[in-house]
């Protein structure tokens, strides 16, 4: 293989890409020690060396102290949460359940897929459903019949976004969380029918 080759392969070799999937892999392994930020690494120029991509232009900002504040908070939210699930568990009595629509400020795909996987790795937040078109992930949350319970989860996933955007987002993405808070969705559109297959009474 001529050095050409080798040239074109390491001119590809994306570092905002890598320090992207550093991140997700992270994320994924719901944990921030050395092990899986250099396991990360490894993995990222494996794929870039493997799968060779086009120069592409990521919209992806490295800044800091954005990315300092968000492992901060998802190191908190983690261990805060993995202490009310463990507590409800032992209490035996969850609360009924739903699904809830979380509409997002950010509109591009690679901010709502970052604010997705963020959510995901936190204990407790089960993801169900993203809906890119119109920027909105869909939770399933427990103590549904609590409105203070929804506001919260509803609050904690823009919070995450925000601290997202702030880690990794454009200025044109930054700027955005300064706009309203975009008005919630129907949580549960496909209501249950009853056992009998009648339609409820007027």
């Amino acid at each position: 293989m001529n050095s050409s080759g080798h040239k074109t392969r390491w001119r590809r070799m994306d570092l905002p890409l890598i320090a992207w999937l550093t991140v997700i892999w992270t994320l994924l392994w719901t944990g921030l020690s050395w092990g899986n930020v250099i396991s990360g690494v490894v993995v990222a120029v494996v794929l870039c060396l493997v799968f060779p991509l086009p120069a592409v232009e990521l919209d992806l900002r490295l800044r800091p102290f954005g990315i300092v504040r968000l492992a901060g908070y998802l190191l908190y939210d983690m261990t805060s949460s993995t202490v009310t699930v463990t507590w409800q568990t032992l209490r035996g009595r969850p609360g009924p359940a739903a699904v809830i629509a979380v509409p997002l400020r950010c509109r591009t795909d690679l901010m709502i897929a970052a604010t997705a996987v963020a959510v995901s790795s936190v204990p407790g937040g089960a993801l169900v459903e993203v809906n890119g078109s119109t920027a909105t992930l869909f939770l399933h949350v427990s103590h549904a019949d609590d409105p203070r319970a929804v506001d919260r989860a509803r609050a904690d996933v823009r919070r995450l976004e925000t601290l997202v955007v702030r880690a990794f987002g454009t200025r044109e993405e930054i700027a955005r969380l300064t706009e309203p808070t975009p008005p919630d969705a129907p949580d549960d559109p496909e209501a249950p029918e009853p056992a009998d297959g009648r339609a409820p009474d007027a």
